[in-house]
């Protein structure tokens, strides 16, 4: 694992810090650059996709905004523990942390192997548990952690059980969470439906997928953002999914 705090920016700039896991790509890279262009500072948390973080972080910076590079694996404890202490060294007071870093991959909970299973769960639900840990007791003057779940959470889909399994228990740890840590700190989740395809999926799956949309349509990036803001910003809600799939939830 290797941590990297920028130093470049003064101690005097008192930016609320926001943590978000997997922030290098895709709906992680959505959500910190949002955040940077609306007052925080940025803890942008990477694993694999060096690259692809560097650019995004020069793309904060070019902002004017403090960003620290956090590469570590999620799956490992130890890694999670080094991020957050690196950060105790900012100036910046974290605020926010969204858990956004998860993966997917089909599967079978028949036939599905031990060590797929402890992959899924270690990074899709426990590393959210320990990021969170971790958080709260960083938030001493409140803050808000934001998971962000799926709308498989609430679904039977078999070819990806170890997945729904993962989010359903993110879910239930937003819940539970949310109770243990008020009033300080406030957990909240979003759960999007269909919203980013991916480079390996054909167009004719995400097309199907999409007709079964009540909406017909996949949402919209500046859509979650808003839902994102939202509960930034209303500090009388915890605890709460909130379901960003079109109506996707109720098919």
């Amino acid at each position: 694992m290797i941590l990297r705090m920028d130093s470049e920016f003064p101690a005097a700039k008192t930016l609320p810090l926001a943590i978000v896991t997997g922030a290098a790509i895709r709906v992680g890279r959505l959500i910190v650059l949002h955040l940077a262009g609306n007052g925080y500072a940025i803890g942008l948390h990477f694993h694999s996709s060096r690259t692809a973080a560097e650019e995004t972080a020069e793309e904060i910076r070019q902002m004017g905004v403090p960003v620290h590079l956090l590469e570590g694996d999620l799956t490992r404890p130890e890694d999670i523990e080094g991020m957050f202490t690196t950060v105790d060294g900012s100036p910046h007071h974290l605020k926010l942390l969204v858990n956004s870093a998860a993966m997917i991959a089909p599967s079978n909970l028949v036939n599905m192997d031990v060590e797929a299973w402890d992959e899924m769960m270690n990074l899709n639900t426990r590393a959210v548990w320990l990021c969170s840990r971790e958080a709260a007791k960083r938030m001493t003057g409140g803050g808000l952690i934001l998971n962000i779940s799926d709308v498989g959470a609430g679904k039977n889909w078999t070819g990806y059980g170890g997945y729904v399994v993962s989010k359903a228990a993110v879910e239930s740890l937003t819940r539970v969470m949310a109770r243990q840590l008020a009033p300080q700190v406030r957990v909240c989740a979003i759960a999007p439906g269909l919203l980013l395809r991916s480079e390996n999926q054909p167009a004719g799956d995400w097309d199907r997928l999409v007709e079964k949309v009540p909406l017909q349509r996949p949402a919209r990036a500046s859509e979650l953002l808003q839902v994102m803001d939202f509960l930034i910003e209303n500090e009388y809600i915890t605890g709460e999914v909130v379901s960003l799939s079109g109506g996707y939830q109720l098919v």
